[in-house]
């Protein structure tokens, strides 16, 4: 049996599906599964032992390229899943593309979100469907399938693999920093209006550096408006933290939290990543929806978050919130309201419940 699971979101979406492959190969363990998603993504699935073969679609890529190219692109991916001859295709993500890829594939059990579009949704692209967007948290609706197909979950374990090669890495930068207990911060996203106050965020490092004497260690992606955002977040504090900002790859970034004591970060990939690999995580949310997003507690293997905006824990992680807010314009760049109501005494009383409730190494 052949099964394709696709899901064409964003790194954190990704790695919030990997439940369901667990639970897919629990349920068939003949069958090979593939997985297909943007390429940016792969690092979230890749080693994943439950996981053949990678299908990558490069979504920015294929966008830079002239009309025909495109064409040829996006018909060659197409191509290369009609020819696989897939049993069963899942699509988890909303839209035209995974259902159109469904309704091509010919598999013969077909289950996803039905699409909004019109002349699609009328080819029956699914055999199984929802109407819509199951409510709960990401990884309660990447498991919506398994109800479609009459499977009960037996873990709801969110997992990310890596290699001999990352672990040394990062025990080598680590050595060569003599870092001993630290604190992982990666204080950026994609979209700038997820991120605090520079200001703020340099305080609450400074209080970790030279009030309690716990390192602090940062990250961020290689993109240019990332850097410049932690450069400025730097320039307003006092302490010398480790900044490994533009150096990790994403599986490097996942194993660097798993040896922190704790993670402080935003509604970001990364803060997922640290959630998967089971240290606490303190989160700071503006816009974003707790119970869709927070994050996930492998232990408890549910989510008791709510949509009221309000600062709340689940199992080992605290989702600091104040309101939704909007999102508006400052100085030609977006912000949330939200975000910028948090303030930095409110984050160090977290803090300080962390290092009280767990011995330090």
């Amino acid at each position: 049996m052949k099964i394709l699971v696709m899901k064409f979101r964003n790194i954190g979406d990704v790695l919030l599906s990997t439940p369901l492959i667990d639970n897919l190969k629990a349920a068939f363990p003949e069958a090979t599964i593939d997985f297909a998603l943007n390429k940016n993504c792969a690092e979230m699935i890749a080693l994943h032992p439950h996981v053949h073969n990678l299908l990558c679609y490069d979504r920015g890529q294929i966008k830079q390229e002239a009309f025909v190219s495109r064409l040829w692109s996006e018909a060659s991916f197409y191509h290369q899943v009609r020819k696989n001859q897939y049993d069963m295709v899942i699509n988890l993500t909303e839209g035209d593309r995974g259902a159109s890829l469904a309704w091509l594939s010919r598999a013969k059990t077909r289950v996803g979100i039905l699409p909004r579009n019109g002349v699609l949704k009328h080819c029956g692209p699914f055999s199984a469907f929802v109407g819509d967007t199951p409510p709960g948290h990401t990884v309660e609706k990447d498991l919506f399938p398994l109800r479609l197909l009459k499977i009960t979950p037996l873990s709801k374990r969110v997992r990310i693999f890596w290699d001999s090669q990352t672990e040394e890495t990062i025990a080598q930068i680590l050595k060569q920093q003599a870092i001993g207990c630290f604190v992982h911060i990666h204080p950026v996203a994609r979209w700038m209006f997820k991120c605090w106050d520079d200001q703020r965020f340099a305080k609450v490092i400074d209080y970790l550096e030279l009030k309690k004497g716990v390192r602090v260690v940062i990250s961020a992606s290689p993109d240019l408006n990332e850097l410049e955002k932690v450069d400025q977040i730097l320039a307003h504090g006092r302490s010398a933290p480790v900044n490994l900002s533009g150096r990790l790859s994403l599986k490097e970034v996942a194993c660097l939290s798993k040896h922190a004591r704790f993670f402080i970060g935003v509604d970001t990939g990364p803060m997922q990543m640290a959630a998967a690999v089971d240290i606490p995580v303190i989160a700071l949310f503006g816009h974003s929806e707790a119970n869709v997003w927070g994050p996930w507690d492998n232990q408890l293997e549910t989510a008791q978050y709510n949509n009221t905006g309000k600062t709340q824990q689940n199992g080992k992680h605290i989702v600091i919130q104040k309101g939704r807010g909007e999102i508006v314009r400052q100085n030609g760049q977006k912000i949330s309201t939200a975000m910028m109501q948090i303030e930095a005494e409110e984050v160090k009383a977290v803090i300080d419940t962390y290092l009280c409730s767990t011995a330090l190494p």
